[in-house]
């Protein structure tokens, strides 16, 4: 390859990296924009945001969900699991698109547009199903009385400690610490998953959102204690998940945040709060 075929490769790289970030940054700042107006939920987020934990106690009625309001909560948190996790799997995501076109230039890969979507769509995939799943369990949780269907938060002590206690003991058991390992080896992970094509590409991101799904599902149970819709709640979870993917020390805060609350659940579960 000729020194201006190396150079045009290159610029190549660069373009397609800054459409990919770009495309990162907009995706993210949309799901966070449909969650502050609302989700679809015609809640005012700001009333269902508050700086208390445990959230305030407050009366409420139990309303029988409809098929458009089952969708309407599947959908809420669908967009919040992309607004939250994104961020944290953007440096997979960028280091896929750069191997992936790197195979294309050595022919290992078929030329074309890069399958960087398959592979962002395979990732969403994981946390669709999660989302299913948080749907159905807020919906329990609500008929059971223990959740408030307007607030999305918890009014119960045994569940707000009980989740506090049981996020806190799950950092520190060893299949957190292989999935948030994995989360924090992007190359180790593509290295030794490799596949070819759009099909491929999906298959990868969805078996890296499993991963994700067995570092932080436990983690975003956590909505439910301190609202679903609590801005101030999620915004502090997306960042506890971003240091402990990313940041040098991320091992070290996630055994330090699994002290913190086993300490403030079981204050919670011994009567000192709600």
């Amino acid at each position: 390859m000729s020194t201006h075929d190396i150079t045009a490769a290159e610029r190549l790289l660069a373009r397609e990296q800054t459409i990919t970030i770009g495309g990162l940054i907009t995706l993210t700042l949309l799901a966070w924009l449909w969650i502050v107006i609302g989700a679809g939920t015609g809640m005012s987020t700001m009333a269902m945001t508050t700086f208390e934990f445990p959230p305030p106690v407050r009366p409420g009625m139990v309303i029988a969900w409809t098929p458009a309001y089952a969708v309407i909560m599947f959908f809420m948190w669908w967009v919040m699991m992309i607004a939250m996790m994104i961020p944290s799997a953007a440096p997979m995501i960028l280091l896929y698109a750069r191997v992936a076109r790197h195979a294309q230039q050595r022919g290992q890969m078929e030329s074309g547009v890069l399958p960087t979507s398959a592979f962002v769509g395979g990732y969403l995939a994981s946390w669709f199903v999660f989302s299913l799943a948080a749907t159905f369990a807020q919906w329990g949780l609500e008929r059971a009385g223990l959740l408030h269907q307007m607030l999305m938060w918890s009014t119960s002590a045994t569940l707000t400690g009980g989740l506090l206690i049981a996020a806190g003991l799950y950092q520190l058991t060893p299949l957190k610490a292989a999935c948030l390992e994995h989360c924090r080896s992007p190359a180790s992970y593509l290295s030794r998953h490799w596949r070819d094509g759009r099909l491929g590409a999906f298959r990868m991101g969805l078996a890296h959102g499993t991963y994700c799904l067995g570092c932080c599902a436990v983690l975003m149970a956590l909505l439910f204690a301190g609202g679903a819709m609590n801005l101030v709640w999620i915004a502090g979870l997306a960042i506890v998940v971003l240091i402990e993917k990313v940041a040098p020390w991320g091992v070290w805060f996630a055994h330090a945040l699994a002290a913190v609350m086993i300490l403030a659940g079981g204050w919670i579960l011994l009567g000192g709060a709600l």
